[in-house]
């Protein structure tokens, strides 16, 4: 008979059994040859879209009882007491704190999959369902279909026995060993200090293992192998379940209260991930109907496949174990946010006078990186001298008060997010929510305008001053040889500005991740209070004194260390582009307004009208730039923090362009709402 596959194949079930079983005999515990090329058969080609059926298999197998039974003793030899336990307890589960390590371990592991011993089922399962996606059609396969393949090839359930190495034992060996684990782990100190409301309590990691103890004892004294669902243990074993998965609920809930560090938060990752799994393996044991037995059988085998496919996956690693992290770091940055977003004419005009001072700071900054330039040193020379230059002007800045536009969509980003969140938990009023986001989209895009405007029109006067000062005092212009080069990188029709602008975009994501991240570490670490309790200060400067010093470092420092950073990424990329040999640099609005002025003065003011006017679109578009790039990444890391579907901005972009073909100028002016 000529059954055909799902994919083109020259060969036919006929054949294959034919080519292993042509002899009328066929037994090898170590050949896997058989087994592999009939999963391999069925496995389609596109698994996400085919539909896949074990038919053609089943209707042979009517057909020829020879090769039926054959089938049968070559199953029972290949599956005969193979160990299984470890790929219920370990696989899928993270087995180091250390997340970068996590990260390695499965990549390597996805080029070079680690081999386990041939007598277990996991050597079995790796190498006849090697690929990721297998488990996928697997489970597409109609359950119809496996149940008659069960009875055919005479499958035995797995309640007959439960001495060791028969399946039902390993099934019981991992939920042990899964329960052991959760509570060592809980009982640590890093977890526990996130929870002190259990600190009066007993562990309920701990009561949760002893009656699953118990429920084992009974299944492997009992001569039935199984326990119902009205067993007390069963059912105590359910409320301690859902108080163990409260209990760590409730450790990344307190993040917010007191930070968590990455190594917790897998710790509490890996705890979640251990609950779950015994979630879904504890009622492998309970059997109602006889019926059931066939059916959990089934399901077990299925999870094991699931399970070993899903080992090395990087990508559900990396999402679980950065989520929590990103979400407390954008917690930090939305509440900075709030204070970029103005609302009324005078929060406007503050913002106006706050953009001004900046642009102050940053002219002085453009005169002195000129002067810098002219240091005859190395490439780490200059990157340093201008990494200091931009760094403490930056935190100057900052902890003057004053605002640079292009640090607003950082923080603002998250703050949106922060409310759309907010907004979205209010049912059946999805219209109100995305309304109400469109006014305060006009409020963050006016405050970004004003920002932008007192930044500019600042800087561009204090450099041209400035220059024209030294000239006045000192008889040297000190952009006579430079003028070139300042007016050329601001066009980006005569430079890669645009790039560059993209680059200084990025940079200005990366600050609002590591002001986030320095004041969550601090906060999980209770920096602030160790300072403000600190014996040495209190009897230096004295406890009032002492608790003002800690309350400034934990308005401030995390501001203080981004901006530093900030500086180190805007300069030194220059030197490090040049050192590589690539052009590397970066762009920043409010900078290159003064660079404008400073290349104008340099040129004695003849310059052509097509140098000017690019440099002046420039400076325009390199904001803008500025702007979006930052502006995206924030949002996107604060959207996926907080797990709002990104179908969410299709509503949001269309509630603001209503908006601003309502109210346009809105977007730039504070205009009173009707």
């Amino acid at each position: 008979m000529n059954l055909g596959r799902p994919h083109p194949n020259t060969q036919t079930l006929g054949e294959l059994f034919e080519k292993y079983f042509g002899t009328g005999q066929y037994s090898a515990s170590e050949n896997l040859g058989l087994l592999i090329e009939l999963v391999n058969f069925f496995r389609p080609k596109q698994p996400k879209s085919a539909s896949v059926s074990i038919a053609p298999l089943l209707l042979f197998l009517a057909e020829n009882p020879i090769e039926k039974r054959l089938l049968i003793a070559y199953f029972k030899t290949v599956f005969q007491q193979r160990k299984f336990s470890k790929i219920l307890s370990d696989a899928g589960i993270l087995q180091d704190s250390d997340f970068l390590y996590e990260v390695k371990k499965r990549l390597i592991a996805k080029i070079l999959p680690y081999q386990p011993e041939k007598d277990t089922l996991e050597y079995i399962l790796n190498q006849v369902f090697y690929l990721d996606t297998d488990t996928i059609w697997v489970n597409k396969i109609p359950k119809e279909e496996l149940y008659r393949l069960f009875t055919i090839l005479t499958f035995s359930d797995i309640y007959p026995s439960s001495k060791e190495t028969t399946p039902l034992s390993e099934l019981l060996n991992a939920m042990t060993l899964l329960s052991q684990r959760m509570s060592g782990r809980a009982m640590e100190y890093d977890v526990i200090k996130m929870v002190p409301e259990y600190d009066a309590y007993d562990s309920p990691f701990t009561a949760m293992e002893k009656e699953l103890l118990r429920i084992e004892e009974q299944v492997r004294t009992n001569n039935e192998h199984w326990v119902t669902s009205e067993n007390l243990h069963y059912k105590q074993f359910l409320i301690l379940h859902k108080q163990c998965e409260e209990y760590v609920d409730k450790a990344f809930s307190n993040s917010q209260k007191y930070g968590i560090s990455l190594k917790v938060n897998q710790n509490l990752l890996r705890i979640r991930q251990q609950l779950y799994r015994l979630k879904i393996l504890v009622p492998l044991l309970v059997v109602n109907q006889e019926a059931e037995k066939k059916e959990k059988s089934l399901q077990l085998a299925l999870k094991l496949i699931k399970y070993n496919c899903f080992k090395n996956n990087v990508g559900k690693l990396i999402n679980d174990s950065t989520q929590l992290l990103s979400y407390e770091i954008t917690q930090h940055t939305a509440k900075t946010g709030e204070h970029y977003i103005t609302e009324t004419s005078k929060e406007y005009f503050q913002m106006l006078k706050a953009a001004m001072g900046a642009g102050l700071v940053v002219g002085i900054l453009c005169i002195f990186k000129v002067l810098l330039g002219k240091v005859e040193t190395s490439y780490f020379g200059h990157a340093f001298l201008y990494s200091m230059n931009y760094a403490l002007g930056f935190i100057t800045i900052f902890l003057l008060g004053f605002a640079l536009a292009t640090k607003q969509p950082a923080m603002t980003a998250a703050t949106i997010a922060k409310a759309l969140e907010s907004g979205m938990k209010r049912p059946n009023k999805n219209g109100e929510k995305h309304s109400s986001f469109a006014h305060l989209f006009a409020r963050l895009f006016r405050s970004q305008f004003i920002a932008f405007v007192g930044n500019v029109f600042v800087a561009f006067p204090v450099s041209l001053l400035g220059i024209w000062l030294i000239d006045l005092a000192f008889h040297y212009n000190i952009a006579e040889t430079k003028w070139t080069k300042l007016l050329t990188d601001i066009s980006p029709v005569d430079s890669p500005a645009i790039f560059h602008a993209a680059i200084a975009g990025v940079f200005l994501f990366l600050s609002g991740i590591i002001s986030g991240s320095v004041s969550n570490r601090n906060k999980h670490q209770q920096v602030y209070y160790r300072i403000q309790e600190h014996p040495f200060l209190k009897l230096t400067f004295g406890t009032e004194k002492t608790k003002r010093i800690a309350n400034w470092i934990e308005g401030n420092w995390a501001g203080v260390i981004s901006n530093f950073w900030f500086g180190v990424f805007m300069g030194s990329t220059a030197s490090i582009g040049a050192f590589l040999g690539l052009d590397l640099d970066v762009r920043h609005i409010t900078f290159v307004s003064g660079n404008l002025a400073l290349g104008l003065f340099g040129a004695n003011f003849q310059v052509t009208s097509g140098m000017l006017l690019w440099g002046i679109v420039g400076i325009g578009v390199i904001g803008f730039v500025n702007f979006i790039v930052s502006f995206s990444l924030s949002l996107g890391l604060a959207f996926r923090s907080r797990n709002i579907p990104f179908s969410e901005l299709h509503f949001l972009n269309k509630a603001i362009w209503v908006y601003f073909k309502k109210r346009p100028l809105a977007f730039f002016f504070p205009i009173k709402e009707k």
